[in-house]
C-alpha cells in the first residue's frame, strides 16, 4: 500500500501548472459515446478515476486510443452492451454518467449503483426523477440501475435539491430526446458548464447552461469534435491553501480565476494577499492566518470540495472559527486525523468548531476520502517533524502527480510503499 511521507516546515515558492478538471472530464467522457463519429479530448487530468472510466468505457464497446499523457480518442460506433460492469462502478461513482448517455443514445443503459469516496448519502432519485420525466422506465435489479424508454421525450424537470450529476445526466439523455426539455434548479457549476458546452460542440443545443435553467432542444444525432476540458478548481484551490498554510507564495497557472472567487476570497478573509492574472492566481502568506466562518454552498459559493483545506488552515489560525457543511455529512472524517496532529476540533452536527493553535506535530494518518487526503498532506507540509499519509489510493484518484508538483514548490514530500523506504527518508531528511 502505497503512502506519502511528508517533512514539514517549509514555505512552498514557485509556480506550479493545474491539469485539467476531473469533475468536467468524467462527464465529457461519458458524453463522447453518445456519437458513432471519433471524438477527440484534450487536458484530461492524468488521475485513477479517468483511467477506471476509460476502462468501463472501452468495456462496452467503445474505441478508445490514448494519444499521450492527456489526450484520448474515443469512437463509440461499435458498443455492443449497454450494461456496465460493476468492477468499474464500484471504484468511481461518476460511472453513472454512461446512464445519461447510453439512455440518451440507444434509449436503454443498465449501470450497476455507484461507488467511490463514502463522503455520505449521495443519492439516485433525482437522476431517476429526471430520466422519468423524459420517458424512461426505471427500476433496481441485481444491483443495477435499469432504464429505458420506448423513445425519449422532452420534459419539464424541477430538481427538488441542486445535484450536479443529475443535472448533467438529465442533460445527456434530453439532448437526444424528441422535442423541448427544461431543467429547474439546475446546478451551476464550471463543469456543468462544460459538459453542456462540449455537448454543444458536437450539435446538442443546449441554453443557459451556467444558470438554474437549462433549456434542451433534443437532435437526432450528434457529431465529431474536439475539445479541451476546463482546468480543475479543486486541484487549483487545494495549492492556493497549501501556499497559504506555509506561508508560502505560490503561482497557480492554467486556472479560470472566476471559477476560484469563493475560495479566493476566503484566502483573502484569512490574512493572505491573493493576486488575479488572466489564467493564473497567486498566493502569498506572510503572517499568521485568522479566523472567519464558512459554510459550503452550491456553486457560485464555497465548494464542499474545498471545505476539508480551510479547515486545515483555520486549524493554524488565530482564534475561534466554524465551518459549517451544508452539502455532505460525512465530510468530517479528516478531523480525527487533523486532531491526531495537535489540531482542536469539535464537531457537532454539520459543524466543526476550530480553535486556532500555533503549530501542528508531524503524526501517522490516514487519508479517509479524496479531498480530506488532500488536506492531511497540506497538513504534513504545515507540520513540525515527519507525517506520513496512508490510504493515499484516495488521493491518486483526483490528483496527477501530487507529489512532484508540491516537490517542485520546495516541498520535502515522497511516495513510499514500505517501512524501510520510510526509514531511508527519516534519515536522509535528518
Amino acid at each position: 500500500m502505497e503512502q506519502y511521507i511528508i517533512k514539514g516546515g517549509n514555505p512552498l515558492v514557485g509556480e506550479v501548472e493545474i491539469g485539467g478538471a476531473k469533475n468536467a472530464a468524467l462527464g465529457i467522457l461519458a458524453a463522447a459515446i453518445m456519437t458513432d463519429d471519433t471524438v477527440r479530448i484534450d487536458n484530461l487530468p492524468d488521475v485513477q478515476d479517468i483511467h477506471v472510466l476509460l476502462e468501463a468505457i472501452g468495456q462496452i464497446g467503445a474505441k478508445v486510443e490514448r494519444i499521450g499523457r492527456t489526450t484520448v480518442l474515443i469512437n463509440g460506433s461499435e458498443i455492443g452492451s449497454i450494461s456496465v460492469d460493476y468492477e468499474y462502478i464500484k471504484k468511481i461513482r461518476a460511472s453513472y454518467y454512461l446512464l445519461g448517455a447510453l439512455l440518451g443514445k440507444y434509449k436503454k443503459a443498465e449501470v450497476p449503483l455507484p461507488g467511490g469516496c463514502n463522503i455520505g448519502s449521495r443519492p439516485i432519485d433525482l437522476h431517476l426523477k429526471g430520466f422519468k420525466a423524459l420517458g424512461a422506465t426505471t427500476r433496481i435489479s441485481h444491483g443495477a440501475i435499469i432504464a429505458q424508454a420506448d423513445h425519449l421525450k422532452g420534459g419539464h424537470i424541477y430538481l427538488d435539491t441542486v445535484s450536479v450529476g443529475a443535472t448533467i445526466n438529465i442533460m445527456m439523455a434530453a439532448s437526444m430526446a424528441e422535442g423541448r426539455t427544461i431543467i429547474e434548479n439546475a446546478a451551476k457549476e464550471p463543469h456543468v458548464v462544460d459538459v453542456a458546452n462540449f455537448l454543444n460542440s458536437m450539435g446538442a443545443n443546449i441554453k443557459g447552461a451556467g444558470t438554474d435553467v437549462i433549456r434542451i432542444r433534443g437532435v437526432e444525432k450528434l457529431h465529431a469534435t474536439e475539445y479541451s476540458i476546463i482546468p480543475d478548481q479543486i486541484e487549483a484551490g487545494t495549492f492556493m491553501f497549501a501556499a497559504a498554510v506555509t506561508k508560502g507564495d505560490v503561482i497557480v497557472k492554467n486556472v479560470i480565476p472566476k471559477h476560484l472567487e469563493a475560495t479566493s476570497a476566503k484566502l483573502a478573509e484569512i490574512g493572505c494577499q491573493v493576486e488575479e492574472f488572466d489564467d493564473a492566481v497567486r498566493v502569498v502568506a506572510t503572517r499568521r492566518l485568522t479566523n472567519t466562518n464558512v459554510k459550503t454552498l452550491p456553486y457560485p459559493g464555497y465548494p464542499t470540495d474545498m471545505q476539508p483545506q480551510i479547515g486545515v488552515a483555520l486549524s493554524l489560525a488565530s482564534g475561534t472559527s466554524l465551518v459549517t457543511e451544508s452539502i455532505f455529512e460525512n465530510r468530517f472524517k479528516y478531523v480525527d486525523e487533523l486532531v491526531r496532529m495537535g489540531a482542536d476540533i469539535k464537531v457537532e452536527g454539520n459543524t466543526a468548531i476550530i480553535y486556532g493553535t500555533e503549530k501542528l506535530t508531524g503524526a501517522r494518518v490516514s487519508a479517509p476520502d479524496l479531498r480530506a487526503g488532500a488536506a492531511l498532506v497540506i497538513a504534513g507540509l504545515a507540520a513540525e517533524g515527519i507525517t506520513v499519509v496512508d490510504d493515499i489510493v484516495y488521493i491518486q484518484r483526483g490528483y496527477e502527480n501530487f507529489e512532484e508538483k508540491l516537490r517542485s514548490l520546495g516541498a520535502e514530500i515522497e511516495k513510499v510503499s514500505s517501512e524501510k523506504e520510510i526509514q531511508k527518508f527519516k534519515l536522509r531528511v535528518g
